[in-house]
């Protein structure tokens, strides 16, 4: 792999950042090409953002290096931003969801893009053994000090299921993933084979105004994380041999104080 410069990286990304807080898309976008030029593995998420702008074509997932880059600078303060300022409280209303459907206990649950162990920690005593994976080395070091896991694994989380040889579970999770997601077949169908018949998967999703999305199937929106349109949702997971248990209205997180909508999604796996 080539050396990145990264003065002209540097120059490059805050030079096309401050065009885009300028408003000027077309000179922004040109300058996140001269960063994707610099930087091919794309550590600082320009593809997204010029996704986000509605320029070029809608990348298919947010970059391996940019979600580990992201994740990696911020694990000391995750929780504190996250919980507090962004009032993310996903994983509670999971436990919820289970306690008031009355499903679980579970025996083996995967915990994907387990972070710092947020979902573990809401579920720790509902499942006998847990297992988490994510991309950032320095969240599952954060996760790995609550003592939580049994296992962590820090992997891509399809990379992860395509290749796992571990028992299959019967509770997979994944709060907070499809914002760094597009397309879902890949990740559903890595969690199909990966949960026992009759398994559960619940995941989060965010999403934006039909006519926001106006018939596309899941874009970037303005805070470079991907929206999903609910019946694509429904159609992937129908596709891949889930039946939808229930799909409910959520708040999943404030950004610039305002309530970003989404759902949270329990599908069980047909026999």
């Amino acid at each position: 792999m080539e050396k990145i410069d990264e003065e002209a990286l540097a120059e490059a990304y805050n030079r096309a950042l401050a065009l885009e807080k300028s408003g000027d898309i077309e000179a922004a976008v040109k300058a996140y090409e001269e960063v994707l030029a610099i930087d091919p593995e794309d550590h600082g998420g320009a593809a997204v953002r010029i996704a986000s702008m509605g320029r070029g074509e809608t990348p298919d997932k947010a970059p391996d290096a940019y979600v580990t880059t992201l994740f990696d600078q911020h694990a000391d303060v995750f929780e504190d931003v996250l919980v507090e300022q962004l009032e993310y409280h996903v994983p509670v209303l999971v436990r919820q969801r289970l306690q008031a459907l009355a499903l679980g206990p579970f025996k083996r649950l995967l915990d994907l893009g387990c972070g710092t162990g947020l979902t573990g920690g809401a579920l720790r005593d509902l499942a006998g053994d847990m297992t988490g994976i994510d991309l950032s080395e320095n969240m599952v070091e954060v996760a790995h000090d609550k003592d939580l896991y049994e296992t962590l694994y820090v992997a891509e989380v399809v990379d992860f299921l395509e290749d796992n040889d571990d028992p299959s579970f019967d509770l997979i999770t994944a709060t907070d993933v499809l914002p760094y997601l597009g397309g879902l077949e890949a990740l559903f169908f890595g969690v199909a084979e990966n949960l026992e018949p009759g398994g559960l998967f619940i995941f989060s999703s965010e999403t934006l105004p039909e006519e926001t999305l106006a018939g596309r199937r899941f874009m970037v929106g303005p805070h470079q994380r991907f929206a999903h349109a609910p019946d694509y949702v429904r159609n992937r997971l129908d596709e891949t041999g889930f039946d939808l248990v229930e799909m409910t209205d959520i708040t999943v997180r404030l950004e610039d104080g305002q309530p970003i909508a989404g759902h949270l999604v329990i599908a069980r796996l047909r026999a």
